[in-house]
């Protein structure tokens, strides 16, 4: 038999050991890979053999054009447990099917109508700020993203929950990684702490998901995006619709991502602002020529090109989604290298978006990076903070709105300053979030 060819990469004396050291500090382990192997790396990790590439050509191959040679990576495919069949698990088919019922729920029309909604919430939940206080702003942006979810797409108010809901999201998405090691199913099942907190988790976003469902089949449409998936039909099968566990997965999904993701975008972009006073002063002139203190709206977005560049800066230093994985269904070639069925590759925006190939200075804030004949130059797959290909997120346009006019509201009102000394380090889950929250000062402007 011919040996096959993979890039190098790491040996390991123990067989868990790579996978140990993946799991307990992802990222430095992947920065440690890319900077001792560069490009493309190999390595067998408890059995699995996974390929770890950092080009711009090859992740658009994988991800484009051969995506249908590829499944989703183990600990996503693992999380069925939780989200059932929802677009962020679901293969093949059924993916294709749920992607063509949900797409019209986020046109551009439709999602026009929640720009209002989403800046009277910033309004509400801001209002409440004092002047000269510290408070921990991922808190604030979690709590923020989580009324507008509810009441954009669900037409709820979760405000009296939000606390508690948020919890229960920091308890999922902190279960990712404990989906990875070889004895995660079986974990899962036992009567151990942790288990019983995931499974407790569940079960109180299950029941907060239900009852909507349940006023919605015997309420009627009342306009969100929750109506609309109980009315859904394919258009390529009328006869089809969605059972009660199909809305129930999609609105589990829809639930986490829509407002985990853009919590942490807000949160590091004004952690950085704080450290890069020329930006924030270039944002805060950008929104105050253009709203002239008055409320942004959905027609405003193309008038704020700065506050788009800003946020697109901060997604890439610090992208909400900073790994991504599939999992080969035949034996192929990538990148000139044997690829076996079953085998994993992982890319990395945090890594890609950090490249000094396609970014000089890449650790330095720079908004101008995203000038368009800045942006036009660089490879597509240089920067994608939203996934690529028939998986691209199918809320990239909702997010783009909400942290660009969330970012406009906030910054139109206060100007945040980073606590003196506060450690700022990144919590690589199936999110990055703050590890330590962001504690900031605010200042009324």
């Amino acid at each position: 038999m011919a040996k096959m060819c993979v890039p190098p990469g790491p040996k390991a004396l123990l067989p868990f050991t790579l996978l140990f050291n993946f799991r307990s500090n992802p990222i430095p382990f992947l920065e440690r890979l890319h900077a001792e192997f560069g490009d493309a790396a190999y390595l067998q990790a408890a059995g699995r053999r996974i390929y770890f590439f950092n080009d711009p050509d090859i992740i658009h191959d994988v991800l484009v054009t051969r995506h249908a040679s590829f499944r989703k990576g183990l600990a996503l495919r693992r999380s069925k447990t939780l989200l059932g069949e929802g677009l962020l698990t679901s293969e093949g088919e059924a993916h294709l099917r749920q992607r063509r019922m949900i797409q019209p729920m986020f046109h551009r029309q439709r999602i026009a109508g929640y720009a209002d909604t989403m800046v009277a919430l910033a309004e509400h939940v801001t209002g409440s700020w004092q002047d000269g206080a510290t408070l921990d702003l991922h808190t604030e942006m979690t709590r923020l993203t989580l009324l507008i979810v509810a009441k954009t797409l669900f037409d709820t108010d979760v405000e009296s929950d939000a606390d508690e809901i948020g919890q229960v999201v920091t308890t999922l998405v902190s279960s990712f990684f404990s989906r990875l090691g070889p004895l995660a199913d079986l974990r899962l099942r036992l009567p151990l702490p942790s288990s019983r907190r995931i499974l407790a988790a569940g079960t109180r976003l299950e029941r907060t998901i239900q009852a909507m469902i349940a006023e919605r089949r015997s309420g009627g449409d009342r306009g969100d995006l929750l109506s609309m998936l109980v009315a859904a039909r394919d258009a390529e099968d009328p006869h089809h619709h969605m059972s009660d566990r199909q809305v129930r997965d999609e609105v589990l999904t829809l639930f986490l991502a829509g407002h985990e993701t853009t919590a942490n975008a807000l949160t590091w972009t004004f952690s950085l602002l704080s450290q890069n006073p020329e930006a924030a002063c270039l944002l805060h002139q950008e929104v105050d020529r253009v709203l002239a203190g008055r409320r942004p709206t959905f027609a405003d977005l193309e008038c704020l090109p700065y506050t788009r560049m800003v946020l697109s800066e901060s997604m890439r230093l610090y992208p909400p989604a900073w790994v991504i994985t599939r999992e080969a269904l035949e034996d192929m070639q990538i990148g000139g290298y044997d690829v076996p069925k079953g085998a994993t590759l992982l890319f990395s925006q945090w890594l890609m978006h950090r490249s000094e190939r396609y970014y000089p200075e890449p650790l330095r804030f720079d908004p101008g990076r995203w000038a368009v004949s800045q942006a036009a130059a660089r490879p597509k797959m240089a920067y994608f903070p939203f996934g690529a290909g028939p998986r691209l997120c199918i809320g990239e346009s909702f997010a783009w709105m909400e942290g660009t006019l969330l970012l406009a509201t906030i910054a139109q009102h206060w100007d945040l300053a980073l606590a003196p000394g506060f450690p700022i380090e990144p919590l690589p889950q199936i999110t990055l979030r703050p590890k330590h929250g962001m504690r900031m000062t605010l200042k009324r402007r």
